[in-house]
């Protein structure tokens, strides 16, 4: 099981395919695993990674917080999962990758490229997360999870989070950190100490830092207009992934290539090739 430690967190990963890197952040929402490449929805739909293998070296991981990766308590904001990406590089000894988000991912993107630019060759934002529906989903599943902490307390999320199969975005009672009570005893031990109030104060914040905004949180959008990296933006079309969160990628970032196919025309035989295409064409 390849694990790298970034920032003291274990971070499981997998490389697959030969050519160029190419990093990519998971969809899922809060249980963003490499997995959800091959299993989750349209991506396993549209086997992107097993065709996009054929030409490049794909980098997957679980994201911080998910699957088999670890976690620690702290207010998250998206520079600290882009940062989980960074980490990564370095310990593959990678100077420079394209990157790719899927879903939620895309914000992880956006913001790896404006704090990192000269590591990033190009990006690739697919289906990315947004919209004013989705900005109330995930800020009600936050108000749910502290209302159950208000009621029951911390041993209890421990207990219905080591009881039941399901993440954060599936039940929001087992809080964000779920995966990681599950994985590891000590660090479940550590969580049902922790004190109400600042726990609190922490998945507040958390809650205000990520999800911010009716469009797609991440990024500023002064910092995306800045920014001089090659991206090709692929529409979603539902609550969540709001084709408006799309457009206004296409509106922030400079030269991007906007792919103007609804979803119901990505398939297997069009987009990983739409992908590829946009990747062959950049100078590594």
């Amino acid at each position: 099981m390849p694990t790298a430690i970034i920032d003291g967190i274990a971070t499981y990963y997998e490389t697959a395919g030969s050519g160029p890197p190419l990093l990519m952040f998971s969809p899922g929402g809060f249980n963003a695993t490499l997995d959800n490449w091959r299993t989750q929805g349209q991506y396993r739909r549209l086997n992107l990674l097993g065709q996009l293998t054929e030409r490049y070296t794909c980098i997957t991981f679980d994201r911080r917080e998910s699957g088999r990766s670890g976690g620690r308590v702290e207010r998250l904001g998206w520079s600290d999962y882009a940062a989980q990406g960074r980490g990564l590089l370095d310990e593959l000894g990678i100077e420079r990758a394209h990157l790719m988000g899927g879903c939620v991912g895309c914000s992880i993107v956006t913001t790896f490229a404006v704090a990192y630019p000269d590591t990033a060759a190009g990006m690739v934002l697919f289906s990315p997360a947004g919209g004013p529906r989705y900005r109330m989903l995930q800020q009600d599943r936050f108000a749910r999870h502290l209302a159950h902490v208000a009621e029951h307390g911390l041993a209890q999320v421990v207990a219905l989070a080591q009881a039941v199969d399901k993440s954060f975005s599936q039940d929001p009672r087992v809080g964000p950190w779920s995966t990681v009570i599950r994985r590891d005893p000590e660090f479940a031990q550590r969580y049902a100490q922790w004190d109400p109030r600042r726990y609190t104060a922490v998945v507040t914040g958390m809650s205000r830092v990520l999800f911010d905004r009716d469009t797609v949180p991440g990024a500023e959008p002064e910092d995306l207009m800045l920014l001089n990296i090659p991206s090709l933006i692929v529409p979603g079309q539902d609550a969540s992934h709001a084709t408006s969160a799309a457009r206004y990628l296409q509106e922030c970032l400079p030269g991007n290539e906007y792919w103007d196919v609804p979803v119901s025309g990505q398939t297997e035989d069009t987009a990983a090739g739409r992908v590829l295409t946009f990747l062959d064409a950049i100078a590594f």
